[in-house]
């Protein structure tokens, strides 16, 4: 039996998209074994070129393969290999590099090698591409929460990010396949639904009077569908439609993903965002009012080009009023071939760390506050796993509906199941809970539940 072995840089959507290619290879009969295993007949590296730092450390990755068995397949793929394949193709050793568009065809890229050992470049114009990629995957390694890619690619070029030119202008997802998708992963078991993509509130921007909003409408019906959740939506993109759906949701968690990146008007219009501070804040206000509770989570860039003293501090102070329930914070990192990466005043490495340590301070303070919003609470948790830093302990972890992350007793029955816990203490990393009772027909002890 032949043997794939997988390495994936990036974002969730490469990961996404690394379980779809395994899907292709284990039904042509491949089994799967670890990247550091130096027996893989083929390699497969899913790379990312967000940062130059991404395309440096897929290089050396695809050399780590290399090395593991010289013998090997080695296919490249991902968004290095679509922006950058001349360079790949310049490493001794690859045979296949695909980019973002045509990966259902991988396997048979490696047959051909077989027989004939000459490199395939398979990467063609990304921007021609206007048909979404129709890869699924039927099952999780994380088997409690599914992940569904609705769309493809990005129209907003920002001047700091390089993904329209790595994954083409924006394509959605037939409704007809979304759905169809979304029931098979109900009958395997899912309870919970990511939507994803690479900029997914702008799904059907593309597809003739259809939007998130309809879509979101249409995945309520799908029988046994507990929960969904919105990976990511921009600003822009929470429209009142969308707001409508939330408001009468009883599906749509209590969790968005909102990427800010800077709370200053003058850095906003250079970075070439679509929306003013005052536009944000109007937005978040609307969507606490439908979904109260709800944990709005962000993306912050620190030091892009030009930032003032000034215009950081308007960008913390503005975090604070709005009070994210949890930043991911990313300093400016230059990738050339964007209109940012040109601009004058670069920010020195050492204030851009600084500025990154005062906000990840911060985040320390958020998450604890949002958390002790709930100790007495009884919330839906869905556990994932035993507790990672103590796998014997009999306690689990898992998140909320509103995305706290909560550890408490359990047993691995419970794994994957509705489970009700209450919420005994805050904490920044995550909360402690006690186990109340399984909404599932499996039999385990109750606690009194307290009245929420």
């Amino acid at each position: 039996m032949s043997t794939v072995a997988f390495h994936t840089l990036g974002c969730k959507v490469n990961s996404y998209e690394t379980e779809a290619i395994w899907q292709l290879f284990k039904n042509n009969g491949y089994q799967r074994v670890d990247f550091e295993s130096d027996s893989a007949d083929v390699y497969v590296i899913n790379t990312c070129t967000v940062t130059n730092t991404g395309d440096k450390k897929s290089r050396q990755v695809i050399r780590r393969a290399i090395r593991h068995n010289p013998d090997a397949i080695i296919a490249v793929t991902g968004c290095y290999a679509q922006t950058s394949p001349n360079e790949i193709a310049e490493i001794p050793g690859v045979d296949i590099i695909v980019g973002t568009q045509g990966r259902e065809k991988l396997v048979e890229y490696v047959e051909q090698i077989r027989q004939e050992r000459t490199p395939i470049n398979a990467v063609g114009n990304i921007m021609k591409a206007r048909e979404f990629e129709d890869l699924d995957v039927p099952s999780f390694s994380d088997r409690t929460r599914a992940s569904l890619k609705i769309q493809e690619g990005c129209n907003n070029f920002c001047t700091f990010c390089i993904i329209p030119w790595a994954r083409g202008l924006m394509r959605s997802r037939q409704p007809e396949s979304v759905i169809e998708q979304a029931k098979k992963l109900v009958e395997a078991g899912y309870l919970e639904i990511v939507l994803t993509g690479i900029h997914t509130g702008g799904y059907g921007e593309d597809l003739e009077d259809y939007n998130l909003a309809k879509l979101l409408v249409d995945l309520h019906q799908v029988e046994g569908l507990k929960r969904i959740r919105i990976s990511s939506i921009e600003a822009s993109q929470i429209t009142d439609e969308v707001i409508e759906v939330i408001n009468h949701s009883d599906k749509v968690c209590r969790h968005l993903h909102v990427p800010l990146q800077a709370g200053d008007d003058a850095v906003l219009k250079r970075m070439r965002r679509k929306y003013t501070t005052a536009e944000f804040y109007e937005k978040m206000v609307k969507v606490r009012q439908a979904l109260p509770g709800v944990a709005i989570t962000t993306d912050v860039i620190v030091g892009f080009p030009g930032e003032t003293d000034e215009q950081f501090m308007n960008t913390y102070n503005f975090i604070q009023k709005i009070g994210f329930a949890e930043l991911h914070v990313f300093p400016y990192s230059m990738r050339t071939g964007t209109p940012a990466a040109r601009m004058e005043d670069q920010i020195p490495e050492e204030i851009k760390h600084e500025r990154v340590s005062k906000l990840l301070e911060l985040n320390e303070q958020l998450t604890l506050d949002y958390a002790k919003q709930y100790v007495g609470d009884v919330l839906e948790v869905i556990p994932e796993r035993p507790y990672k830093d103590a796998p014997n302990s009999g306690l689990l972890m898992g998140y909320s509906d509103n995305y706290l992350n909560v550890v408490f007793p359990g047993n691995e029955e419970m794994i994957g199941k509705l489970c009700k816990v209450r919420i005994d203490q805050a904490g920044s990393e995550y909360c402690q809970g006690t186990f109340v009772r399984v909404l599932d027909n499996i039999t385990v002890p109750v606690v009194k539940e307290k009245a929420i």
